[in-house]
């Protein structure tokens, strides 16, 4: 009875009853936001994971806008990455050739 209650509330609340599949996500959601708020705790208390902190926060306010920020800064750290690695052999290549 007290899930059909609890069931009944969140149907009220979005103004319509939902579906299994959004109930499930809904949960999960749910879910998953407790735990990062449980990490997000215990990177506040220990002060080497303060930036831990802080991107976990922004996540946990702004998940959509963190997601694509996330991609972008990863998608750069890739191309610096290549980039620094083309130079490296380039100049390698260019001592070699000086050398012999």
């Amino acid at each position: 009875m007290l899930d059909l209650e609890r069931d009944l509330e969140l149907a009220r609340q979005h103004g319509r009853w939902l579906s299994d599949d959004e109930h499930r996500t809904l949960e999960q959601q749910r879910l998953h936001q407790r735990k990062l708020l449980i990490l997000l705790g215990v990177c506040v208390l220990l002060p080497p994971l303060w930036p831990l902190a802080l991107a976990l926060t922004l996540f946990l306010l702004f998940p959509e806008t963190s997601r694509r920020l996330a991609v972008g800064v990863g998608v750069g750290v890739a191309v610096v990455g290549i980039g620094a690695t083309l130079l490296i052999a380039a100049v390698l290549v260019a001592l070699l050739m000086a050398i012999f």
